[in-house]
């Protein structure tokens, strides 16, 4: 009896063992500092159960089973498990940074990955970096950071925007990739985001962006704003600098004696009288660079921000402000940015959780003429240095109206002075979402994301007398707009998540998007502005008006829907593979093409996974990876499949001339989908203690049944009136392949030392496969000089997209005998003579004519290239980023053909006699061919950008913390510090975007140097 009784109380005792629960809580520190470590998540393995550690690292977690494991995991550090045991649960984590965090988690598009299991290519950007660069427009922290991704900024202008190009340009039309923010498409540009919002950019470069659909042919940008964490105490956090900015660059023009002896030179040679018969006295003269350019045009920026949570909540919240000036105009040039963002997160029941984001930001910018043909920089490189910038009288100095000089030179000043514009923009844009657990594997989403944005612009022109030229205004007028856009997304999704046998681990996605875009703006000019006054400049003010038409107005609407569905699937954690399917439909196209399916697939090897790859020491972790697919795209002017009536037209009724309404752009109605098919290889690998990484790919795009817009056909169609286009059509296809590699060391060298550097390189070959033979063989585009009617740019089959096309050159004339055994070039405008420049007959029919125009180079580079190096010591941190690419050309058309026009000093090496030069031809005032498009004004533009500098000291925490300052540090950084290139414009990295007409130099605005002063501070 008594053995029964005490198996029952043995039995007994082993229940109430096993259901024993026990609180734990500690603290966890960085291993190497022993700070303490703020929201680190600390999960219950296999549960939702968790919480994030407090400001001061502590974390508690209540009734915890015995044998419980507990996930302690931070981003850029090794994960930690603890097993609950019956005693002994007050703890002291202490986590150990990772050089290469494969546990990492990774935005993939509706969902996350970690890092390791990943089988697309993919690049991410981390806050830490946008930190470092401190850039104004987060869309050039992707420059030399991301491979793959190329960026060109579209001037140095306040305010200006940047262009992204992913692998390569792969369509005529829109090529910018989409930017995805918290899940909602906000379009192709990041100019308005606050940078110290974002948590992190990912880049989805190959198929893997094909769960976007129709949006996701140029690849996607995605980017995650930073949220607060839970069971934290509230962060408070500034981020500020000032700053100012100078020019990265003048041009070396000629001064006042140099111009004078060229143009006395110059007309000389044309038989005509001396100009300047004495040049004594002239000296230097003006420079119209340097009356131009401020060398101190401030900066300044504010960033304040407060995140924390409790056990349901977390909130982020954050405020910015950005002023910046130009180094051109002053206050002419004025941009301000400021920006109030808010994120809430709620666990309202263990199954259904909430989320929200929201940003406004609102614009104020001021800008005038600062790029091409005619703008401020134009005019300062060819107004001549003998003038002053006013006269005796103290007034602007008119540049003569005379036949060297032309009637589009006029002075910069003056033309900066009587410039007014002002641009105000107002946008709010957000999402709110729910995830609702339906059982511990299914999770079902909706996200509903929405944008309003409200713009309005002025300018006034005033009435002002240049002397004679085309910017002569004999009426004042103003012009005033209002723009409104719209657009909201609504996504609904299914996520399955399940592990089978332990082995078999699935992951489904399925879902629906609905897109829908619409907007309305209106325009329009008064005239005879009271007091021909800024002041004045109002619609309502203004008395008069031109005649005829003075308002505008357009409306839009845009909408699409959406099926996708992605299947992921690993055996072991080692064999990966993926599976997506999207189904989209348009409005942009007809019914009959309205709707297509585009598939696409991924998959990976984990290598050091396997049996036979042993305990390697040296490589730590090897993948093999691949994907192929198609997805589509719509960016073309809505509804091109019908016929619209939006041009213009002048009819006749009882006699008398009326204006009305015409046929606009022709219609296609078999118009279908853009493809991208994209297919991509890749090997990643750790090795030596995972201190060093490598990622390569080499990968192949192929862009079929191009949507070419403006395709020429006959004029009897009425294409040529105001309003009127030619038709979109499917008419060309477009192949972009190259190399991807990466290399990254990180090393905790001793306990007051680390070092980190990367090096990135990405080769683009770029080949147009076809363009529509029924009605022309090629494409052309841009523009170079004033009135040559032979357009620069061409896309064409078996050349790169957006080549330029000219005559090739060989050389100068050194005398009159090879002239004569030369063919002739009076084709091109004038008999050579020596001094002159040779071109090929590259036909060999004895003439040199339009049909010996070739391909001169191209605007794609062939190799970019990024550096970054940091390291800290002790309290101090430095980082370095450069940025290269290399084979790409430009085109140098920011100098006036004009006599009399000032020149850039390379034309001191100019022919003057047999031997001297045969590079640099003869300057005479009479007519020659030298001017016509050649490879003569294109150049290398290849460069090596030092695009930051940074030097930083943290104060010791024992320090700040007796002010209650958790971290304040103190920096100065230096951006776009030097470029090292041949190329004689302002800037080599410089592009106005366009596929056919990209890489011309009009004149671009120079990217700033900008000095800063900085702090950061949390408490």
């Amino acid at each position: 009896m008594k053995s029964t009784y005490a198996l029952f109380y043995l039995l007994l005792f082993s229940v109430f063992g096993f259901a024993q629960t026990h609180d734990i809580g500690g603290t966890v520190k960085e291993a190497v500092s022993g700070m303490p470590m703020p929201g680190v998540n600390v999960q219950v393995k296999n549960t939702t159960q968790g919480i994030s550690t407090d400001l001061d690292g502590n974390f508690s977690l209540k009734s915890l089973p015995t044998g419980s494991v507990i996930v302690f995991s931070f981003i850029g550090y090794q994960s930690y498990e603890y097993t609950v045991k019956t005693t002994n649960n007050s703890l002291t984590v202490q986590l150990t940074e990772s050089s290469k965090a494969l546990d990492e988690v990774v935005v993939i598009g509706y969902g996350t990955q970690r890092k390791k299991e990943v089988t697309g290519a993919v690049s991410v950007v981390s806050a830490k970096t946008l930190e470092t660069l401190k850039p104004i427009d987060a869309t050039l922290a992707l420059q030399g950071s991301a491979s793959g991704v190329a960026v060109n900024v579209s001037g140095g202008s306040p305010g200006a925007s940047y262009n992204i190009r992913i692998r390569g340009i792969s369509t005529n039309g829109t090529n910018g990739p989409r930017i995805i923010v918290d899940g909602y498409d906000i379009g192709t540009d990041m100019n308005l985001l606050n940078p110290n919002d974002i948590e992190s950019i990912t880049v989805l470069k190959d198929i893997q962006a094909a769960i976007y659909g129709v949006i996701g042919a140029n690849g996607i940008v995605l980017v995650t704003t930073k949220k607060g964490k839970k069971n934290t105490a509230a962060k408070f956090s500034y981020n500020g600098y000032t700053g100012f900015q100078q020019t990265s660059r003048k041009l070396p023009l000629l001064n006042a004696t140099e111009y004078a002896l060229l143009l006395n030179e110059r007309y000389a040679n044309g038989g005509q009288p001396l100009p300047f018969p004495n040049v004594s006295g002239l000296g230097k003269g003006t420079d119209w660079q340097d009356e131009l350019f401020s060398t101190s045009a401030p900066i300044i920026s504010h960033d304040f921000s407060v995140n924390g949570g409790f056990e349901k909540v977390t909130y982020a919240v954050s405020g910015s402000d950005l002023t910046q000036e130009g180094i051109i105009g002053g206050d002419k040039s004025h941009y301000k940015r400021n920006s109030a963002r808010i994120a809430l997160t709620a666990e309202v029941t263990s199954k259904l959780k909430l989320e929200s984001n929201f940003i406004y930001t609102y614009v104020d910018r001021d800008a005038f003429n600062d790029f091409g043909l005619g703008s401020v920089l134009f005019n300062a490189i060819n107004t001549p240095s003998t003038l002053t910038p006013r006269d005796a009288s103290g007034a602007f100095t008119l540049v003569p109206n005379s036949p060297g000089l032309g009637i589009e030179i006029i002075n910069p000043l003056a033309q900066l002075s009587n410039t007014y514009n002002d641009y105000d923009l107002r946008k709010l844009q957000g999402t709110f979402g729910l995830d609702y657990s339906i059982s511990k594997d299914l999770v079902f989403t909706a996200r509903i994301g929405a944008n309003n944005a409200n713009s309005k612009g002025k300018s006034f022109a005033k009435q002002v007398n240049y002397g004679g030229k085309v910017f002569d205004i004999t009426r004042s007028s103003v012009s005033q707009n209002r723009i409104n856009d719209n657009s909201y997304s609504f996504d609904a999704y299914l996520t399955y998540k399940k592990i089978f046998a332990e082995k078999h681990n699935v992951t489904g996605t399925f879902g629906t998007t609905i897109y829908k875009e619409w907007g309305n703006g209106l325009f329009a000019t008064g005239y005879d502005v009271p007091q021909n006054s800024w002041q004045f400049a109002d619609i309502s003010l203004a008395l008069g008006t031109s005649g005829g038409r003075d308002v505008g107005s357009y409306e839009y609407k845009d909408k699409r829907l959406s099926y996708f569905g992605r299947v992921q699937y690993d055996y072991l954690g080692k064999y990966l593979v993926s599976a997506i399917g999207r189904r989209d439909s348009s409005t942009r196209f007809g019914p009959n093409n309205s709707v297509a399916f585009f598939p696409s697939m991924t998959a990976g090897w984990i290598i050091s996974k396997e049996g036979f790859f042993g305990e390697n020491k040296t490589v730590n972790f090897l993948k093999l990876r691949g994907s192929y697919g198609i997805t589509g795209n719509d960016q073309i002017r809505p509804y091109g499949y019908i016929g619209q009536l939006n041009g213009e037209g002048t009819y006749v009724f009882d006699g008398a001339l009326a204006n009305g309404t015409a046929i606009g752009a022709l219609p296609n109605p078999d118009l279908k989908w853009e493809e991208a098919k994209k297919l991509d290889i890749g090997l990643d690998m750790n090795f030596l203690n995972n201190e060093f990484e490598i990622n390569a790919d080499y990968y192949l795009n192929r862009t079929d049944n191009l949507l070419i817009q403006n395709l020429p056909v006959s004029g009897i169609t009425g294409v040529g009136g105001p309003g009127g286009a030619s038709p979109t059509i499917n008419a060309g296809s477009v192949r972009n392949s190259g190399l991807e590699f990466m290399i990254s060391y990180n090393k905790k060298v001793s306990d007051n030392f680390k070092f980190g550097a990367s090096y990135m390189l990405t080769t683009i070959d770029n080949e147009v496969l076809k363009v529509n033979k029924t009605t022309t063989t090629f494409l052309q585009g841009g523009s170079f000089g004033v009135g040559q009617s032979l357009l620069p740019s061409r896309m064409e089959e078996g050349k790169p997209i957006g080549y330029f096309y000219g005559y090739q050159t060989d050389g100068i004339f050194q005398n009159q005998a090879e002239v004569n055994a030369h063919p002739s070039q009076v084709a091109l405008g004038a008999d050579a003579q020596p001094g002159d420049i040779r071109f090929k007959d590259l036909n060999g029919d004895g003439v040199i004519n339009p049909l010996d125009r070739t391909n001169l180079g191209d605007p794609i580079p062939d190799l970019i290239m990024g550096l970054n190096v940091n390291f800290t010591y002790k309290g101090f941190d430095f980082a370095a980023y450069a940025y290269a690419s290399l084979g790409n050309d430009m085109v140098r058309n920011y100098e006036r053909t004009l006599s009399d026009a000032n020149r850039l000093d390379y034309i001191l090496d100019r022919w003057t006699g047999e031997g001297t030069s045969n590079t640099v031809p003869r300057v005479t005032t009479a007519a020659t061919s030298n001017n016509v498009f050649s490879d003569y004004f294109v150049e290398d533009a290849s460069f090596l950008r030092l695009q930051n500098v940074q030097l930083g000291y943290t104060l010791k925490p024992d320090f700040s913390e007796k002010a209650g300052i958790t971290k304040l540090r103190l920096y100065v950084a230096v951006n776009n510090l030097y470029t090292l290139t041949k190329y004689k414009g302002y800037d080599p990295a410089a592009s106005d975007g366009n596929p056919i007409g990209g890489g011309i130099d009009n004149g671009f605005y120079p990217v700033p140097k900008t000095y800063m002063f900085g702090i950061n501070l949390n408490f």
